[in-house]
């Protein structure tokens, strides 16, 4: 990320309605807990200010006993309390702090971010799979190549993976502020496979496992409706991928055969397909050792390429295109943009009755949700 800078003071943020310069976002996923603080840039985009991730694996075990454990709770616990640190340092700040697919899975989840704000004093959000989705897209915006018609935006994380399909001329139109306002999203799914549930589901990180992963992955993309509706238009050249996930940046750190990961050197870069299939099908065929030792999957991230590759690769051959760029950037930064530019105010009681006044939707079936 960029050089951490001095934050500039403003005014509290308060209930009386003061403004902050700096502005806050703490992504609790199934794997990782992230935090960012920026303030707004000259030209409207992030200026770090400081951050934080840890690996948290809140989901371990959750697909098979249903609850998160004590001792994933735990660990998750112990990050948040850093991040609450790096808040009260930094105050005033806007702030928005969410939970995503291990505490929807889970049947305690509400119940442990009701425990995160007593023992940590962070109120935490349970987004829904589409919040997510469009936070993604946010984030990714200058990702975004306006000579393609449409872009997918790939965000595999640890509990589920969102895809959101765009039009990518609009996105490069409207900017933040208009995509925040009204994001340009034709479609959106999303599915509950992510790194560790994957992992979960298929015991196991070597080459066996690879292929019952890939075609269980499949399986369920070609049953959701945007298969049949925008696979045609990909394998047309009519559409680019974005991926910005744990994944997709540590792929192409592998790929560029960086001796650590460098994140000004993978964020924004291309990968072409067979350039990138190379690299994964060397992870696959890789033992957990040898993959354990590339400079790029410290910490734990070996250990769940073999379950994302297996993902990446079933979503580009579903919606394919020549090359995918990648972005070392996600949730946090939409949320950050959402703040800065549109209506990115935590839920009150405004929010709440403009939920209620929305019209009602069909719902939609469980892990495969469409909207246009």
């Amino acid at each position: 990320m960029a050089k951490p800078s001095r934050p500039r003071r403003g005014k509290p943020q308060g209930r009386s309605g003061g403004a902050s310069n700096l502005y806050a976002a703490l992504d609790l996923g199934t794997n990782n807990c992230r935090l960012l603080i920026a303030e707004r840039s000259a030209s409207g985009g992030l200026r770090v200010v400081d951050s934080f991730s840890q690996i948290v694996t809140l989901g371990e075990g959750l697909a098979g006993s249903g609850v998160l454990s004590e001792k994933a709770m735990g660990r998750a616990i112990e990050a948040l309390r850093r991040c609450s640190e790096k808040v009260k340092k930094h105050r005033p700040v806007r702030a928005r702090y969410i939970a995503t697919q291990a505490c929807r899975a889970a049947s305690n989840g509400r119940a442990f971010l009701n425990d995160v704000t007593r023992q940590v004093g962070l109120k935490m959000e349970l987004i829904s799979p589409k919040e997510e989705a469009k936070f993604a897209l946010l984030g990714s915006l200058d990702l975004v190549d306006p000579a393609h018609d449409f872009a997918l935006v790939i965000d595999i994380g640890g509990g589920s993976t969102e895809l959101s399909w765009i039009d990518a001329k609009a996105a490069a139109e409207r900017g933040v502020r208009g995509c925040a306002a009204r994001p340009p999203i034709l479609g959106w799914a999303s599915f509950p496979v992510g790194v560790v549930t994957l992992a979960d589901m298929f015991p196991g990180t070597g080459t066996a496992q690879y292929q019952p992963m890939l075609d269980h992955v499949q399986s369920l993309l070609l049953a959701n409706d945007a298969a049949t509706r925008f696979g045609p238009l990909f394998r047309a050249g009519r559409g680019q991928l974005i991926g910005n996930s744990g994944t997709v940046t540590s792929l192409a750190g592998v790929h560029l055969n960086l001796p650590r990961y460098i994140r000004s050197s993978v964020d924004g870069i291309w990968m072409d397909r067979e350039g990138a299939e190379a690299t994964m099908n060397r992870l696959v065929t890789s033992t957990a050792e040898q993959r354990a030792q590339e400079p790029c999957l410290v910490g734990g991230r070996s250990d769940l390429m073999v379950p994302g590759i297996a993902i990446l690769a079933a979503v580009w051959a579903t919606w394919p295109s020549a090359r995918l760029r990648v972005g070392d950037r996600g949730l946090r930064e939409g949320i950050i943009l959402s703040l800065m530019h549109g209506n990115g105010n935590s839920p009150g009681r405004n929010q709440q009755q403009r939920r209620r006044n929305r019209p009602r939707q069909r719902p939609a079936a469980t892990g495969q949700e469409t909207a246009s």
